[in-house]
């Protein structure tokens, strides 16, 4: 192998020499640079412990100026204004509100740690920094802090006197004719952007001129030309008359009685409608010449004998589809004519419901007599009125006071004799215990289980010894179950002097048997004396007998029709005392007898001796 020796190349783009020489240049200048930067930081620096100059907060310069100095600057400006009022307008109205009404506080600590931090750094940075702040003012806004509930109550106080809801188009009637009222555009605050520039206002510390709230302008909803249609409708329904029709009868409705239905539109788009008091009455009149009610099932009790009253199925006016039908023949330009709906009205019993109830003949009647003065009468004929026709349903509890209800004279009761605490009174609904006894009999009678009743406070002769019933709304009451498999039906028929309870259903045909204790006297009445001057003394006069306290029991045997023992019930009577009332005149004054004299003779002549003027003062007295 041969070797060839290597030749050498010649070199391009100059010596090495000057290639440093270049580099050396260069990195003078930069050096040159950077000391010239370095020396700019340095000259603008200034001291980290002022704030950067040209820096302002809220507007106030504080360039300089240490933080402590800044915020006692800016802390001392801000109260010397929290009592001074920014005055605020807000279309034609003024509001003057002080800082201090909505708790207004600007966090003057953190702005001026803001603004320091802003102008910061180390050394050179600090001065380039600054010297930004120098060609490049900064203001610092502090965060406020305020009363929220506070600003929005001013916000709505200032609402409520700015905003003016803007007034739509309408139509109107004047008689005949048929106007459009222009509408009108209103005025609102707009309250979230007000609440920030009332905040942010009474944060600043700058008090020259008046701060502007904004509002805005809202346009009506309806205008005058959304309405010309239903105009042109409502003229053309009150052009003429309308003929309206139900079956061969027919009626005139004259255009100034539809002008007074006509229900005018409200609304965009809208369209008349008949409605309001007038057309309320107008068809409530057509429905009376039209119509008939409907009359449900009934029963008629004649003695022993009940029957069923057949119902009766109602007409009456469908006065929605009548509406429509008016409104749509005087709409009409061509045919003014509108046709009824007449529609048929369901009994609320039917007669076959009525037959189902099994309410066939009598369970059981009773008759009691009674007297009085005409209020008793009254009380008596009224409450006998209320339970009239009550019908009970199979295993229902008959209440007398809910029948009833309570018995006031909002309902025409009278005052009339009644027992009160065991006294004989005049009360509201004196009477009343004649009906509830006479029912409480009726039911004895028929064997119904009778699961609440109370005896009178004082005996009353001319009741079934030991089945009288007294009660009082609405703790005291009288109640029977129908324990029967049908219906009861409760019928009272009011005589001149008697009162007859009767209860028809199914006859059950059950035999009751009573046996009654003999009244016993517990007591007789307690003496109760007095005084009366017009009596002669000594003497006593029975104003009123009293009544002496009384007790018996009566048990009710119950038999079904088989023979069977049904129940087993005695009720027991406990019966007070009322008082002997004796009048009784001024005790008898006791007068002492004068003393004897002896006499004295003179010869022929008898005289006595004079009785002493102090003795002859008391015997006269």
């Amino acid at each position: 192998m041969s070797v060839r020796a290597s030749t050498p190349r010649a070199r391009v783009g100059g010596s090495a020499p000057a290639v440093r020489d270049g580099h050396l240049r260069l990195a003078a200048a930069i050096a040159v640079a950077v000391v010239a930067v370095v020396a700019v930081g340095f000259v603008f620096s200034g001291s980290p412990g002022t704030i950067a100059p040209g820096t302002k907060i809220a507007d106030v310069g504080v360039g300089g100026l240490s933080a402590d100095a800044a915020r006692t600057k800016l802390e001392q400006r801000s109260a010397s204004l929290s009592h001074v009022p920014v005055t605020f307008v807000a279309g034609t109205h003024e509001f003057k509100i002080r800082p201090e009404e909505l708790s207004v506080s600007p966090d003057w600590a953190k702005a001026v740690e803001q603004a320091q931090g802003a102008g910061g750094g180390m050394t050179v940075i600090r001065g380039f920094n600054r010297l930004e702040h120098r060609l490049f003012p900064t203001n610092v806004s502090p965060k406020v802090n305020s009363y929220r509930a506070a600003v929005n109550y001013e916000i709505g106080v200032i609402a409520g006197k700015v905003d003016r809801p803007y007034k739509p188009a309408r139509l109107v009637r004047n008689g005949l004719n048929i106007e459009i009222i222009p509408g009108q555009p209103g005025e609102v605050l707009d309250r979230s952007a007000a609440a920030k520039i009332v905040v942010a206002a009474l944060a600043d510390l700058d008090r020259s001129g008046s701060v502007e709230l904004p509002t805005a302008v809202q346009q009506p909803a309806i205008t005058g030309p959304d309405l010309n249609g239903a105009r042109a409708v409502a003229e053309q329904a009150i052009s003429a008359p309308v003929k309206v029709t139900a079956g061969k009868r027919t009626f005139q409705l004259e255009p100034a009685q539809i002008a007074r239905m006509l229900q005018l539109p409200t609304v965009k788009g809208g369209t008349p409608i008949l409605g309001g008091a007038a057309a309320t009455a107008y068809f409530a009149k057509l429905d009376r010449l039209v119509g008939r009610p409907a009359r449900s099932a009934h029963f008629a009790a004649y003695g022993s004998r009940v029957v069923v009253v057949p119902a009766v199925t109602g007409l009456s006016l469908d006065v929605p589809r009548s509406a429509a039908a008016v409104l749509a023949a005087a709409e009409s330009s061509t045919s003014r004519v509108a046709h009824l709906t007449i529609a048929t009205s369901i009994p609320g019993r039917t007669t076959a419901q009525a037959n189902a109830m099994g309410i066939t003949g009598l369970v059981s009647s009773y008759e009691t007599i009674y007297g009085g003065i005409a209020n008793r009468i009254h009380n008596v004929e009224l409450v006998a009125h209320l339970v009239d026709n009550k019908l009970i349903p199979p295993g229902a509890t008959f209440s007398f006071n809910k029948t009833t209800g309570a018995r006031t004279a909002a309902k025409g009761f009278v005052a009339a004799p009644v027992i009160i605490n065991g006294e004989l009174e005049t009360g509201l609904g004196g009477g009343v215990c004649q009906v509830s006894t006479t029912v409480f009999n009726a039911a004895y009678e028929a064997g119904l289980p009778i699961t609440d009743r109370t005896n009178h406070a004082l005996y009353i002769s001319h009741y079934p010894l030991g089945r009288d019933a007294t009660v009082d709304y609405p703790d005291i009451d009288l109640k029977f179950v129908n324990d029967t498999s049908h219906w009861l039906l409760l019928r009272t028929f009011v005589g001149s002097s008697s009162l007859v309870v009767s209860l028809y259903g199914t006859p059950q045909h059950r035999r009751v048997v009573t046996n009654a204790a003999p009244l016993k006297l517990v007591g007789p009445p307690p003496v109760q004396k007095t005084l009366d001057p017009s009596l002669a003394p000594g003497t006593s006069e029975v104003q009123d007998p009293g009544e002496s306290a009384y007790s018996t029991s009566v048990e009710r045997l119950v038999y079904a029709p088989g023979g069977k023992l049904m129940s087993d019930n005695t009720w027991s009577s406990n019966y007070r005392s009322s008082p002997e009332i004796l009048l009784v005149g001024p005790t008898p004054v006791k007068v002492k007898p004068k003393p004897k004299t002896k006499p004295t003779t003179t010869d022929t002549t008898t005289t006595t001796t004079s009785t002493p003027p102090a003795q002859a003062s008391r015997n006269q007295q």
